[in-house]
């Protein structure tokens, strides 16, 4: 294993990392914004756990749900096995539970998913979680048909060190603690043989299996290790929501986990951290103030692929070089000359989906004088002026972005050159 990973300077990251944790609840304290952050702290090793075969293998996976699932369901069928006679020790380790049924579920579905790469894989992982989503509502025995299985975490009334594990703040802790140690040991996996040979794999296979190596059972091992931590997640959310239904296994989870890896950056194994906690949040937040969410991330998520392919963590690289050649401080202008009417075609765009979406409600129809409450304005829908005034925003963010962000890409064009000529 390479030492890289205990140096001094991996260390304060690490250290800086948990520390920020641990002290966010200080700093929001609400309810929602608690349980926020567990959901973020889930999602962060679910979504590198899924990276451990997109980013690192190179596997495009659409059945990743079925690891966290299975895990869950296996974590809550413990808690409520173990019942009063447990210990809130025991309800702390539980998530290894959800890891080992992810593990054993790897075991058995990977040797038939990694027999092949690529489109073959994508599509028998695909098979592969809509059957095991099918058989969540075949046998309701074991996953409890379409209300799910319920527990509850408390199931003493002794302590440890003080802990029932029923504040929600407790919970966080919980979380925080196994989302750092599945974090850093996916990291040191990374810099194991094991690891590099993934990449290898990822890369140029044939060139793998002409020095020796069996590029299957290296597939097969990193999915085993990934339903790993995917249980992990898994039993995570069964100990946070004290529910587990037949949607932690569905496409629509596999789909999430996916986004969440994409738009962070596969490349990097900090990308999907940023992208699990920027869905999360467009998912709870902005899914909680608009019902057009799925609109915006749609939206988000095609301009992440026309823009920046490479995911948000390829721009922070990026611009981390620019900082170490003393570049950064020439752009600065000019993404700040940018973000205005940046913001103002966004301004624009929202009065129009959000109209829209009210309108098609029916809630501006046939109302008369009456005016329709459109993000937090009194507005006449059945009146061409906030439609007029809408559009004439979003025209005139347009242009000025157009023409604000051709400069910005000269601009941005000279110092890449400029960085580019630097290293040669």
């Amino acid at each position: 294993m390479n030492s890289a990973i205990f140096s001094r300077g991996r260390l304060l990251l690490w250290g800086g990392s948990l520390a920020l944790a641990i002290a966010l609840p200080l700093v929001f304290k609400s309810g929602f914004m608690v349980s926020l952050l567990c959901q973020m702290g889930i999602m962060v090793v679910f979504a590198l756990s899924y990276n451990m075969l997109l980013g690192q293998t190179g596997l495009l996976s659409f059945g990743h749900a079925v690891y966290y699932g299975l895990g869950a369901f296996a974590t809550m069928h413990t808690l409520n096995l173990i019942g009063k006679d447990g210990s809130p020790l025991l309800v702390a380790l539980l998530p290894l539970v959800g890891g080992l049924a992810g593990l054993l579920a790897g075991v058995v579905l990977g040797y038939v998913t990694t027999k092949k790469a690529g489109t073959t894989f994508a599509m028998i992982s695909l098979g592969i979680g809509e059957l095991v989503a099918a058989c969540s509502l075949m046998f309701p025995g074991f996953f409890g048909g379409e209300g799910g299985i319920s527990g509850n975490r408390v199931i003493a009334k002794q302590t440890f060190l003080g802990f029932t594990w029923g504040p929600q703040v407790e919970m966080y802790g919980l979380i925080v603690v196994w989302a750092f140690l599945a974090t850093v040991a996916m990291f040191a996996l990374t810099q194991t043989p094991l690891g590099r040979m993934a990449n290898a794999v990822r890369d140029n296979p044939e060139r793998a299996e002409f020095v020796g190596y069996d590029t299957q059972r290296v597939r097969y091992l990193m999915l085993i290790l990934s339903g790993f931590f995917a249980g992990i997640a898994g039993g995570l959310t069964a100990l946070n929501y004290e529910i587990v239904t037949a949607e932690t296994l569905n496409a629509h989870t596999s789909g999430v986990v996916l986004l969440m890896t994409f738009v962070g950056g596969i490349g990097f194994f900090f990308g999907p951290i940023i992208g699990a906690i920027l869905i999360t949040v467009m998912q709870i937040v902005i899914g909680g103030l608009t019902h057009a969410w799925l609109l915006y991330f749609g939206l988000f998520f095609l301009f992440m692929v026309l823009m920046a392919p490479g995911g948000i963590a390829s721009l922070i690289a990026v611009q981390h070089k620019l900082w170490a050649a003393g570049l950064l401080p020439r752009m600065l202008p000019h993404y700040l000359a940018t973000a205005l009417p940046v913001l103002v075609l966004l301004a624009g765009l929202v009065g129009l989906i959000e109209m829209g979406y009210a309108l098609l409600a029916g809630e501006g129809v046939g109302a008369g004088d009456t005016a329709t409450k459109v993000m937090g304005m009194e507005l006449q829908l059945n009146a061409p002026e906030p439609w007029a005034a809408a559009l004439a925003t979003a025209a005139l963010g347009l242009l000025l972005t157009r023409w604000i962000g051709s400069r910005t890409r000269v601009a941005w064009n000279s110092a890449l050159a400029t960085l580019h000529g630097d290293k040669a």
